[in-house]
């Protein structure tokens, strides 16, 4: 009988349900994920790599294993305001909640909520978050956000929000001057500094991100977009998620956002549009000519009445389009899973066709594509990818009898299921615990923080 040669690895997880979600849509019953560093080593059957040996090994005998799931569109600070905000459209929502308290947010409280929220990233099985971060701005603030995100386990980017002067279009919203607190030179200069303490490939990045096109001056969302190309990052902005977006940009400036990104020659692969809901069939086809992202936040876009996004003709035209919880006062909880299942919801709703979406489609949005969104190297479950992956348990009640692994996940299963997060290789949550967060302290100074933030941001008639 010939030796049998053993190949080592650092973490193996075997006898699971292996969902590679590479471009055949491999699954593997049952499948073996082998990692090494921060890469996953290999992938395949059981019995194809019965010849590998693991320091750490996982029985997932009953589980699936995945990609991890990228959060394309995000704002952790929002942690402290859950539940708040009810039964408003986006800009009474925005103007006469978020403001006020985004305003009376400190630098404290920024990293207190960004901490609650990652971890409970980390306990839903993502391994990836895009935070737009945009109160309080500052660089300490910005920097310690994104070292907090980092400690905690997860890869991501800080995408810092710039607003700059108050434009015409913002006053007519009724945006609060107090939410416009830095000259133009010191958006640009403050933002160009977070990126060079974390410039790309950190494993928190941070980007320039616009806050949004609509009321950001134009010659601000240029510059921004300049010091991107020139720093090598990608960028980020809010687009076109009100009804009334496209409209505004048309009085003001005789063109629609998207229109004039991509005749000013600035829309780029570089750019990730959040929401895009309220294009028109031109500017569908700029994105894709652009090669642009865009980041579909089903949850946030229902619950504020928003619109639903164009989501088939985007991806026909071979957009990369990412999944977004929005944040946790808008989303409410960060639950991609939650996500997946209400973008195929919200597309067969729109176009009244059962056909317009599938289980298959969500699963790449939230793994594959989100990763393309993300510009990582992840999102695959294949040799030399980022060993970024989850551990769903499949044993539960709500997920049997198991027909259709894929499906199941998507309409059945929840951010809870998830067992086990990997990210850069690093088991950094088990068995709803987060390995790397005090999660007891983040809950008790997350609750204290709160109620000083609503008391100072005169909200406390919102709780009942």
């Amino acid at each position: 009988m010939p030796a049998v040669h053993e190949k080592l690895c650092d973490l193996l997880l075997t006898d699971a349900t292996v969902l590679t979600v590479d471009d055949h849509r491999t699954i593997h019953r049952p499948g073996t994920v082998a990692v090494t560093g921060n890469r996953i080593s290999a992938v395949g059957p059981q019995a194809e790599m019965a010849d590998w040996q693991g320091e750490t090994v996982l029985d997932c005998t009953g589980k699936a294993v995945l990609p991890g799931l990228v959060d394309g569109h995000n704002h952790l600070y929002q942690a402290l305001a859950r539940g708040l905000g009810e039964g408003l459209s986006i800009v009474p929502w925005l103007c006469d909640f978020m403001w006020p308290y985004s305003i009376a947010v400190q630098g404290a409280d920024a990293v207190a909520a960004a901490r609650l929220a990652a971890a409970e990233a980390l306990r839903h099985g993502t391994t990836t978050v895009v935070d737009n971060h945009y109160a309080p701005t500052d660089l300490e603030t910005t920097l310690a956000v994104a070292d907090v995100v980092e400690r905690t386990g997860l890869r991501g980017a800080i995408a810092r929000g710039i607003v700059g002067p108050r434009t015409e279009i913002a006053a007519q919203r009724g945006q609060p001057e107090e939410l416009f607190r830095y000259s133009t030179a010191d958006e640009l200069a403050i933002t160009r500094e977070a990126v060079q303490h974390r410039p790309p490939g950190s494993r928190v990045e941070v980007w320039p991100a616009p806050l949004n096109l609509t009321y950001v001056d134009q010659d601000l969302v240029r510059r921004s977009i300049e010091l991107a190309r020139e720093l090598g990052t990608s960028w980020h902005a809010h687009c076109c998620e009100g009804r009334s977006d496209p409209q505004s940009y048309l009085d003001a400036y005789r063109s629609r956002p998207v229109q004039w990104l991509a005749e000013a020659g600035l829309l780029d692969q570089r750019a990730t549009l959040a929401h895009a809901i309220w294009l028109d069939e031109t500017e569908v086809e700029q994105v894709a000519e652009a090669d642009a992202r865009v980041v579909h936040n089903p949850t946030s876009n229902a619950y504020l009445a928003s619109g639903t996004l164009a989501l088939a003709e985007l991806r026909e035209r071979g957009v990369a389009v990412g999944l977004g919880t929005d944040g946790p006062s808008c989303g409410h909880r960060q639950d991609l899973f939650e996500c997946m299942k209400q973008s195929v919801l919200a597309q067969r709703s729109v176009t009244l066709d059962p056909t317009a979406m599938r289980a298959q489609d969500a699963l790449d949005l939230a793994t594959r594509d989100g990763a393309r969104c993300a510009g990582i190297d992840a999102g695959v479950l294949e040799a030399g990818r980022l060993a970024d992956l989850i551990v769903v348990d499949l044993d539960r009640p709500h997920l049997q009898p198991l027909h259709d692994v894929v499906s199941t996940l998507v309409y059945a299963a929840r951010g809870s299921d998830v067992v086990v997060t990997v990210v850069d290789g690093e088991i950094v949550q088990r068995d709803g615990r987060c390995l790397r967060v005090d999660e007891a302290s983040a809950v008790a100074e997350a609750r204290e923080r709160a109620e000083l933030l609503l008391h100072r941001a005169g909200m406390t008639h919102l709780l009942r």
